[in-house]
């Protein structure tokens, strides 16, 4: 088992995790410290692509080609002046500073990556969530997950032999055939909803023909009404537009089992469905819990400090959805979302800075600009948050345009002005000339 130690006396810094806080992190500290020679940048990721995870449900329908959008560690860490290591996380040594990284192993099942261990200095543990089955029967047996890339591609070849089958034959062979029950009434499930609903139409119109009548979309959702976290109009409007496209929503609805036909809910009631998504909650990488003494909440998230430290090792820092961050004047924590890690991955490395100049940290306050979901090319709905104005209810073009601002900002701290506009022109040529669905 090999160790990966600094060869000289720079400061080290690891980062685990190249989701969006972490990759804009790294990204940051490499073009600030690494270039300048200041530290040493590592970046510690089980995936060879980023992709923005707000993108997977439209990776997943088919709308969106996750090969066109992914960024490449490798050419990332070149650019960004931070180096790369392939592999995942799965111990920690504290009193040595030390972290493990199991081996990586390619498709056919052989070791192309042998366990490594890493020193560090300073840790960044930002490793996102995955979903949270809640110990329900059947879930992981035969529910489709949007954790990763590999799964929403994986959720897209299902729905397109779905398709074919029917198509070959002029109709579907059985009830529920092309059924999509969605378990989770967040951001997640309705914007996959409203994107599959998109995709049907599309497959129709470049020669599969489906009929229309044939597909049921339906989102259920355990709590009274979709989107339970936000407030309540922008959940009425939601279901009203969900409700314009044809999908069943089904509230107050608590899922006990998942078969291979569909899904059995508290109340007696049973959704058909050869297709399942759960959506319906998320937690952090199950080898957080308790991960070498450190403190976690019942989410195995890494429970911090105001300055994003973790309460037992000043060394040891977290952000994203991985971190249970105390929200200031609220009670519980920072929700996770987008907009945390970016604020976060920004604070973080002001204080990484103080820490190497002996200076104070300074304390995260989590901002609160609001939320959008997106319904595809029907609508965007969403409130922003104003010292002044308060929340403000928006919908249609500018909500939408405010949405897609959104990955714009997340292009920028990876790549800066002038590649993002030329990435955003790019892509309009791109749009210009291929089909609007991923067709295999």
């Amino acid at each position: 088992m090999a160790t990966e130690k600094a060869g000289n006396s720079k400061h080290k810094i690891i980062v685990v995790g190249g989701g969006a806080g972490g990759l804009q992190l790294a990204t940051k500290l490499g073009k600030k410290l690494g270039k300048t020679g200041l530290a040493e940048i590592i970046l510690i990721e089980v995936s060879p692509t980023h992709i923005w995870k707000p993108l997977l449900h439209e990776v997943a329908a088919g709308t969106l080609d996750s090969h066109e959008d992914e960024i490449e560690y490798l050419a990332q860490a070149a650019w960004s002046h931070f180096r790369y290591r392939r592999g995942r996380m799965d111990g920690l040594d504290r009193q040595k500073r030390e972290i493990s990284v199991a081996p990586t192993y390619n498709q056919k099942g052989e070791e192309i990556i042998p366990r490594r261990n890493f020193n560090y200095d300073t840790l960044i543990i930002a490793v996102g969530s995955v979903s949270n089955d809640f110990g329900i029967t059947g879930v992981q047996e035969h529910c489709l997950f949007l954790d990763t890339t590999q799964q929403a591609e994986y959720f897209q070849r299902q729905i397109i032999e779905s398709y074919l089958r029917a198509h070959a034959r002029g109709k579907p062979m059985a009830s529920g055939e092309l059924d999509v029950a969605i378990v989770g009434g967040g951001a997640t499930g309705i914007e996959l909803a409203a994107q599959l609903h998109a995709v049907s139409r599309l497959f129709t119109a470049y020669g599969l023909e489906v009929k229309p009548a044939d597909i049921k979309l339906s989102i259920i959702e355990a709590a009274p009404r979709l989107l339970p976290g936000l407030p309540s109009r922008i959940s009425g409007s939601t279901e009203k537009q969900l409700g314009k496209l044809g999908v069943e929503i089904l509230v107050n609805e608590r899922v006990i089992e998942v078969t291979e036909k569909g899904i059995q809910t508290q109340s007696g009631r049973f959704i058909p469905a050869r297709i399942k998504v759960w959506a319906a909650g998320i937690k952090a990488p199950d080898f957080l819990k308790d991960i070498n003494g450190l403190e976690t909440n019942k989410l195995n998230q890494l429970v911090l400090r105001p300055t994003l430290q973790t309460t037992r090792d000043e060394n040891i820092f977290a952000l994203g959805d991985c971190a249970a961050c105390p929200w200031k004047n609220h009670e519980g924590v920072v929700p996770p979302r987008a907009q945390a890690a970016h604020q976060q991955a920004q604070l973080l490395y002001k204080n990484i800075r103080n820490q190497l100049e002996g200076k104070p940290l300074q304390e995260y306050h989590y901002r609160d600009y609001g939320s959008l979901v997106s319904l595809g090319g029907y609508s965007t709905v969403g409130n922003l948050m104003g010292n002044i104005t308060g929340s403000i209810m928006i919908e249609g073009l500018i909500a939408r345009l405010v949405y897609l601002s959104l990955y714009k900002m997340h292009q920028m701290a990876l790549f800066g002005p002038f590649r993002t506009t030329m990435l955003t022109i790019s892509h309009l040529f791109r749009r210009s000339v291929h089909p609007k669905i991923k067709l295999h």
